[in-house]
């Protein structure tokens, strides 16, 4: 026997039982976004690493340590691990932004090398929504006011919390890198190599370690709101004015700073304590300098990313209502000498007739049990069962999966209307 062939670890199957639940969350998060009148854009998985070396900060742990790149002849080319990039990326390419606003969203696979844990995959999904062209504070309030609706949507709004930081912009994070720096330079004893590298390259992302004592100490460190610049003041107290006039509860985190080099103003997260470690379902914020960046003329952005995997999971964890319904609505069992046919035809009638049903055929032989036995374990609520005599009467029997309905012979030229009547 030859030996089988593994998933590789880290990128994981959807099973047939596990995708009504990824439906119905893909489905809120696009009635969610098309309500707001955005649109879906789609772009590859594989883009030139160039790209996110430049986006992302090539001091990143996404670019220095996590990306899959490979060489295609002379050219270096990397898996995704993120969406903005590739959405800015095509929304230069093809002049979509050039004077002009654009709501976007996407929905789709990410990939980065890292130690797969629950909630964290080497391949994951997310979806994302980017805005160009406008540098108000009432679009970052409707990207959150947004995401609020759709946790309610998800029934998930009681057990997820909003954090809220700006981080100015880029001359007032320089000022405070100094400061911070300063600071963290009197306190080296309590760092690992990795933070000690950090505060070389990237000190900012220190404020959200996950070392205890560092962050004990990071209590006493310099604010980055006390360096913001009076643009980036007024913009984040407009957009909290904004949230609080709809009601939305945040709490201001100094230490929030996201771990993209991107960001500037404001940067936002949703975090829950339900799943553990793994906290984070949303997270996004404004990238005012990227289009420019990248080589496009200069436009505000602003965007946020959730996790697909983390959402599905908190839903689990805490929505005992969900709404799922069997793929199978309608079971046709048949059996006798030209039934097959009869039952073939009537099924294509009925999904012609009532194609927002799922009709399925039998198809496998066996006797009447082992068919209703496949009827029941597929969840459907009706079964249309011909035998020989049903098929010379021109009729059919319908019985109720369920219960509490008597099973009735009905004419054939009346099946559809009775089925309409029950859905």
């Amino acid at each position: 026997m030859a030996k089988t062939i593994q998933a590789i670890r880290g990128m994981n199957d959807c099973s047939p039982t596990e995708s009504p639940l990824w439906q119905w969350v893909e489905t809120q998060v696009r009635e969610v976004l098309n309500s707001y009148g955005y649109s879906e854009v789609r772009m590859p998985i594989v883009e030139s690493t160039p790209l996110f070396a430049r986006a992302i900060g090539e001091v990143t742990d996404v670019v220095s340590k996590e990306m899959y790149t490979f060489w295609d002849n002379d050219e270096q080319l990397t898996l995704r691990p993120e969406g903005t990039a590739g959405c800015v990326r095509a929304a230069i390419e093809h002049g979509w932004i050039y004077n002009n606003e654009q709501r976007l969203w996407y929905m789709g696979p990410m990939f980065r090398h890292e130690r797969p844990q629950k909630g964290r995959y080497r391949q994951f999904h997310q979806a994302g929504v980017e805005v160009f062209g406008i540098a108000n504070p009432e679009i970052d309030a409707e990207l959150i006011v947004l995401t609020a609706r759709l946790w309610k949507k998800l029934g998930i709004d009681q057990h997820v919390s909003l954090q809220l930081n700006s981080i100015g912009s880029l001359e007032a994070r320089a000022n405070y890198r100094s400061a911070l720096v300063a600071f963290l330079e009197q306190h080296q004893a309590l760092m690992s190599e990795e933070e000690k590298e950090r505060l070389i390259k990237n000190p900012l992302r220190i404020l959200d370690t996950k070392n205890q004592a560092l962050q004990q100490v990071l209590d006493d460190a310099p604010k980055l709101l006390d360096y913001l610049d009076d643009e980036s003041r007024e913009h984040f107290a407009q957009l909290c004015a904004l949230l609080d006039s709809v009601g939305i509860a945040y709490e201001i985190n100094p230490k929030l700073v996201r771990g993209l080099d991107y960001y500037n103003k404001t940067v936002f997260e949703w975090v829950t304590s339900a799943l553990g470690a793994q906290g984070t379902v949303c997270g996004g914020g404004r990238y005012d300098g990227l289009v420019e960046q990248l080589g496009g003329h200069a436009a505000p952005g602003v965007g946020f990313a959730m996790g697909l995997e983390r959402l599905v999971l908190l839903v689990q964890e805490v929505n005992a209502s969900i709404p799922l319904k069997s793929a199978v609505d309608i079971y046709l069992v048949y059996q006798g000498e030209g039934t097959a046919l009869a039952a073939f035809q009537l099924a294509e009638k009925i999904r012609s007739a009532l194609p927002h049903l799922g009709t399925m055929l039998h198809c496998s032989g066996g006797n009447f049990k082992k068919q209703f036995r496949r009827a029941d374990k597929s969840g459907a609520t009706l079964a249309l069962v011909i035998g020989e005599s049903e098929m010379l009467n021109n009729q059919v029997v319908v019985k109720h999966l369920q219960g509490g309905v008597e099973q009735q012979t009905l004419d054939i030229e009346k099946v559809i209307d009775y089925i309409q009547s029950q859905f």
